[in-house]
């Protein structure tokens, strides 16, 4: 396929300016989504696009769909939403585990309108408010055999008029097991039964164009509310294939998708870019790589499947690290690790047990997914080189807030610009559809990341911090706010500051900070506790709370969150490091922004002391202390 408009060579970083070369519209990318999934089902009708697995014990019985059957399955649901007045501008919210309904339900709800992906381990409060910004009527929902509390949640949002039809999702490979019936004035029916009877042939509805809105992404931010970044059809087709003509992944690979389909790097990663060359994905159970049984069978499943290319966060492959490869994994030879920082004992312990070398990915939902990528034979060290037509810069931002270009190499706040930059985020819905607005984020077509970095001459990049407060736990974003107004309700604080402590098992964990009313009693437990009670799922519920005389603050009053987490960050490598002998001291510093740990020990431990560092995606050193004479 190489040397064709579509797939030019692109086998490492040097290959990119000649691809720049042929703008990306003459490309010949498909107009949308939908297009694409036709693209693939009309040159590989009977090829096995989707091998789902009912749940791990089953791990070698998959229900497949091939490229065909999964046109048809989107084209009924398609034609089901267009039935009960979902249109071009409408929105369908999903929530639900991964399932194989749930794959078709994503494109078919694309095809249709807009998708709406939220997570169900959110708060019945937060998916209410997604609901209600976004839109949505129509809500695609796991039922009781998938999820019997998010079932219960949705029958709850359907009782209190937020929506007008709920489609119940069954287990992979099961039927529709309960009747139709109404709560509220909405109908509740099975998705499957509902879609039986509408046509597979075609969708019957306005297909969509490049410029039309695919999909609604909630992300953190720096408020407690999460934003709802848009996606454009042509955002996703252009980062999918981007992503797809690489030459590492051939035809033949065959994908592992665990990530949960509200994640982008799920959908863009593992649903549209193996769509371009009609590769086969198996999908994990519902519970994906939280699945603790996954990882006693995941080599014997690599071997079984063929597994050549997976994607998943730091975590999943620390513990696939500890995991004994006890099959033949030959064919894995293609596995991206991105969202969080990933630390250099885990890129060790996972390419010494498997002899597969890691490629790191960098991205953000609003642009897309990903934006920076490595290669395996790499010399430079680097995250990764920016993907074919995306352009990534570091600039200075002045007391003004101007921004102002650096020159390579030298540290910044990183932007990014290119096909796969979002529209804005929604802030509401007007005649004409959703209102977007970029929410300070864009400027000139430019999107701030809120990531602090260098950028070579060649367009290599290197991450030095975040400028963002966002608190990154095994990939999942956790919005500080949430922690914050949660514990701000106790009648005892007066402040409250969360902010992400690292953790060599999830990258990060919450922690929090707070000042309390003079002569309060209240102690750390009663406050994690009270948080627990009040955030809206358990993965953002602060692991400890510290309680201060005062919260730091810069010169202009605002909050200075950077010397809490360097706080948080000596705390917890002081605890990493209590059981090496020789270690004196662990102090943070803060230089040009960075947080960078020092630790004094006697030279005898340095060796020990490294390797517990390298555990964490810190930056640190070792200063020398020489060993002290015995006493006589």
């Amino acid at each position: 396929m190489n040397g064709t408009p579509l797939w030019p060579p692109y086998a490492g970083p040097d290959d990119i300016v000649d691809i720049e070369r042929t703008p990306l519209s003459e490309r010949g990318l498909p107009a949308s989504t939908y297009e694409l999934l036709c693209r693939a089902a009309r040159l590989w009708p009977d090829r096995t696009a989707a091998a789902v697995l009912a749940n791990t014990e089953r791990w070698q019985e998959p229900v497949k769909l091939t490229f065909a059957e999964l046109l048809a399955n989107v084209n009924r649901i398609a034609n089901l939403l267009r039935e009960i007045g979902v249109g071009r501008q409408d929105t369908v919210a999903l929530l639900s585990p991964n399932c194989q309904e749930l794959i078709s339900a994503t494109l078919a709800a694309q095809a249709a309108g807009i998708a709406v992906p939220i997570n169900p381990g959110l708060s019945e409060a937060h998916i209410a408010e997604l609901l209600q910004r976004s839109g949505a009527r129509v809500l695609v929902a796991a039922g009781p055999d998938i999820d019997p509390v998010v079932t219960e949640a949705v029958l709850s949002l359907a009782k209190n008029g937020l929506v007008d039809h709920v489609l119940l999702m069954s287990p992979t490979g099961q039927a529709p097991a309960g009747p139709a019936s109404t709560v509220g004035y909405a109908s509740v029916d099975y998705l499957a039964r509902r879609a039986a009877n509408a046509s597979a042939e075609q969708f019957h509805g306005h297909r969509p164009g490049p410029g039309d809105m695919a999909a609604l992404f909630h992300t953190g931010g720096t408020t407690g509310t999460p934003k709802l970044a848009a996606h454009t059809q042509a955002n996703e087709v252009a980062d999918a294939w981007m992503l797809a003509a690489n030459d590492l992944p051939d035809e033949d690979a065959v994908y592992f998708a665990a990530l949960p389909l509200f994640h982008v790097n799920a959908l863009v990663v593992t649903v549209l870019a193996p769509l371009f060359k009609g590769q086969t994905v198996v999908w994990a159970g519902p519970l994906g790589y939280r699945d603790p049984a996954l990882y006693g069978v995941f080599w014997k499943l690599v071997k079984h499947h063929r597994i050549s290319a997976m994607s998943a966060v730091p975590t999943v492959y620390a513990t696939l690290a500890a995991s004994p490869v006890n099959a033949d994994i030959s064919s894995l030879r293609h596995a991206m690790v991105g969202a969080s920082p990933l630390p250099a004992a885990v890129r060790a312990g996972f390419e010494k047990a498997t002899g597969v070398t890691l490629i790191e990915g960098y991205g953000l939902t609003e642009a897309t997914c990903v934006s920076v990528r490595s290669f395996p034979d790499a010399t430079k060290s680097s995250l990764g080189c920016r993907l074919p037509y995306q352009k990534i810069k570091a600039v200075h931002v002045d007391d003004a807030g101007h921004w102002h270009d650096v020159r390579p190499g030298v540290r910044g706040q990183l932007v990014i610009k290119g096909p796969t930059v979002f529209p804005g985020y929604v802030i509401g819905n007007g005649p004409h559809g959703l209102v977007l607005d970029g929410l300070g984020k864009l400027r000139d077509g430019w999107l701030d990341t809120g990531d602090l970095g260098q950028v070579d001459e060649d367009g290599f990049v290197r991450l030095t911090g975040r400028a963002k407060d966002l608190i990154i736990r095994g990939g999942h974003n956790i919005d500080p706010a949430i922690v914050e107004d949660a514990l701000l309700t106790h009648p005892d604080v007066t402040g409250a500051a969360a902010v992400g402590r690292p953790d060599r098992h999830a990258g990060e964990v919450p922690v929090a900070y707070v000042t309390l009313a003079a002569g309060a009693a209240t102690g750390s437990e009663d406050l994690i506790r009270w948080a627990d009670d009040r955030v809206g799922e358990r993965a953002s519920s602060p692991k400890s709370v510290t309680i201060v005389d005062r919260l730091p603050v810069t010169s202009v009053g605002k909050l200075y969150k950077l010397a809490l987490r360097a706080d948080a960050t000596r705390v917890a490598l002081d605890e990493a490091l209590q059981e090496i002998a020789a270690v004196h001291a662990v102090e943070t510093e803060i230089e040009d922004g960075t947080i960078v740990v020092t630790v004094s020990a006697d030279e005898a431990s340095h060796a020990a002391v490294k390797c517990a560092l390298d555990e964490y995606g810190v930056r640190w050193r070792i200063t020398h202390r020489p060993a002290r004479k015995a006493e006589r």
